[in-house]
């Protein structure tokens, strides 16, 4: 019979949803290796995610965002931890489970926003999402994205449990 296991396991879900530590543990569990397809877009552009947003706009960002996905998810044996708006382009998610087992990340808002305000990285390089303010732009924009979390993932695992990186 032949091997079942999807090419790839794919991370989703918003900031502070623990997909690079989580994705870091499956990675070597797996014996996979790890992308972080964020962490390429910095690579790439040479800035900082914040920074792609300033010169380049939302539209700017997605579209070398969708470029990293495809290209990522032409490989296999990788745990990939998507950005949090990788879910934004339906051409995205068909790459993500055309390639791979999409699993969503949830935890409640305020776990959320407690991890990230811990992670220094997330406030230095993320760009802001919305005008309003802290855990309220959290709320928002979870409350905009759940959607197409949900219709991407083929599981969703609670990741309210604290995560050692």
């Amino acid at each position: 019979m032949a091997d079942r296991r999807p090419p790839n396991l794919v991370l989703i879900g918003h900031r502070g949803s623990g997909k690079t530590t989580v994705a870091r543990r499956a990675a070597d569990r797996l014996g996979f290796s790890l992308v972080d397809t964020d962490a390429l877009i910095v690579s790439e552009a040479g800035m900082p995610i914040a920074t792609v947003f300033e010169q380049e706009g939302e539209s700017g960002f997605r579209e070398r965002e969708a470029c990293v996905v495809r290209a990522v998810m032409e490989g296999e044996g990788q745990v990939v931890s998507m950005g949090g708006g990788a879910v934004l382009r339906d051409d995205n998610v068909a790459c993500m489970r055309a390639r791979g087992l999409v699993v969503w990340l949830t935890a409640p808002i305020e776990i959320l926003w407690r991890r990230i305000q811990a992670d220094a990285a997330t406030a230095a390089n993320r760009p802001a999402l919305t005008s309003l303010p802290g855990i309220e732009e959290v709320r928002a924009v979870l409350a905009a994205r759940t959607v197409r979390y949900r219709a991407a993932a083929h599981v969703e695992v609670d990741a309210s449990a604290e995560l050692e990186s």
